[in-house]
């Protein structure tokens, strides 16, 4: 009763190597992916150009 079943183990190895299998798959996909390093981030001049801006004046009368 010192040894564990031997099966056991087997199908743990074997749930494990699956499952190392489907994460390397995923991350060699994530890998071969697009990385959008250089395509630049957000719009840059999302509320228009700073000479453009506008003055707000009291009205008159």
């Amino acid at each position: 009763m010192s040894e564990p079943n031997p099966s056991p183990s087997g199908e743990e190895d074997d749930v494990k190597r699956k499952f190392r299998e489907a994460l390397e798959r995923k991350q060699a996909h994530a890998r071969a992916g697009a990385s959008h390093e250089s395509g630049g981030g957000k719009n840059q001049h999302a509320h228009g150009p700073a000479a453009n801006k506008r003055t707000f004046r009291r009205k008159s009368g």
